[in-house]
């Protein structure tokens, strides 16, 4: 399957991104190639039909299509979030169950509805409540961002538990293409990340009671949701640093060529711009791998720990400013060809995108996230 997603990048997502960028689009062709190829269902367990994926394949495929698009990536990262979601919550139930059969056979594609005018971004913390309706259960949630969710099949909703929970007291809500309406629809007009199209919008949802996601939205967030958004996005980034690294190096060699016998003046800061890629890299793999032993052991007494939270919230910031130190580096070695928004060795689109990085849960709110925790934590 990565090799099949390593050819969409190359054939389809690169053909299009420029124009995906340039006209705030969502990359439709890459999205009907990934459901070709059945991508779409790469994290349902391979029970329910999907390819059973691990966190480390999903991860590779991630940092191979952000090379090509950014948006592309972002989107079946954001996807698989949900579906990994999903996948670990279904338990025995028989609708869950054939849900995730939907799923793999219609290839449908999920976005996120987690974010809310009022909370200020915390993800633990919601307006919007469930309530009781003739049909099962309805909301309304103001949304202040959905990705892709015009263009989503399905949406995966935060809310409160009832009318009178407290606003921490969560649950997910899975709500089909037909049971919900947007209505406010935002503009999506941004500096980068353009193609992933997440704009605003009031979410009117009404479902059958089952499709509340079994568990609470705490437990979920804090084994699955969390981790798994922190790895995939840092494998996206991870894409987006590697492909200006690349750019910056053929523009090197080009020059080296013309000059036989003599070392290009930029090489040893090209060395040094490799050498913070190999560090984002590492980070990112080891913080992967590890996730996948957790999960493979079943240790959740780790996976519920003030300390592994922690270092969750450090692998995106750090992941997340990364990137955009790579890519400005990236530029600076290549000068007018990297600046330049058109030619093989422009950096220009991956500069914009990589800058989107460090407001997705916002970095300032992460590091207050992470102070209140290492008043509590009693590790290193």
């Amino acid at each position: 399957m990565l090799e099949t997603v390593l050819q969409i990048g190359r054939e389809i997502a690169a053909r299009h991104a420029d124009d995906v960028d340039a006209n705030a689009r969502f990359p439709a062709e890459s999205l009907q190639a990934l459901r070709d190829a059945k991508v779409l269902s790469a994290a349902v367990p391979s029970e329910f039909g999907g390819a059973g994926l691990n966190i480390i394949e999903l991860g590779q495929q991630c940092f191979a299509l952000a090379q090509y698009c950014s948006a592309t990536a972002m989107f079946l990262a954001m996807h698989h979030i949900q579906v990994a979601c999903i996948s670990d919550q279904v338990g025995d139930s028989r609708e869950w169950r054939a849900y995730l059969r939907r799923l793999v056979d219609e290839q449908r594609l999920i976005a996120s509805v987690t974010s809310e005018v009022g909370p200020s971004g915390d993800l633990r913390q919601s307006i919007a409540a469930v309530e009781q309706s003739d049909k099962g259960v309805k909301l309304t949630k103001r949304a202040t961002t959905i990705s892709y969710g015009c263009q989503a099949d399905d949406l995966l909703i935060t809310a409160r538990s009832s009318a009178s929970a407290k606003s921490n007291d969560q649950v997910l809500l899975l709500a089909m293409k037909g049971q919900y309406r947007l209505e406010e629809v935002g503009v999506w007009d941004t500096l980068g990340m353009r193609g992933t199209c997440s704009p605003s919008a009031v979410v009117h949802g009404e479902t059958p009671a089952w499709q509340i996601l079994p568990g609470a939205f705490g437990d979920i967030a804090t084994r699955s949701m969390v981790p798994i958004s922190h790895i995939l996005w840092g494998n996206v980034w991870l894409g987006i640093a590697t492909e200006a690294v690349s750019r910056a190096r053929s523009l090197a060699r080009a020059k080296a060529r013309k000059s036989p016998g003599q070392l290009p003046v930029t090489a040893q800061h090209l060395s040094q711009v490799v050498a913070k890629l190999q560090l984002m890299r590492s980070e990112i793999e080891h913080a992967t791998a590890r996730y996948a032993a957790l999960r493979a052991a079943g240790d959740h007494s780790t996976l519920d720990g003030v300390g592994y939270a922690i270092q969750m919230n450090n692998l995106k910031l750090n992941a997340s400013e990364a990137v955009s130190d790579i890519v400005l580096d990236a530029m600076r070695l290549s000068g007018i060809s990297a600046y330049s928004n058109r030619g093989e060795y422009s950096c220009a689109r991956l500069l914009r995108d990589a800058l989107s990085a460090s407001v997705m849960i916002n970095n300032y709110r992460l590091r207050e996230t992470n102070a209140t925790l290492l008043m509590v934590h009693k590790g290193n």
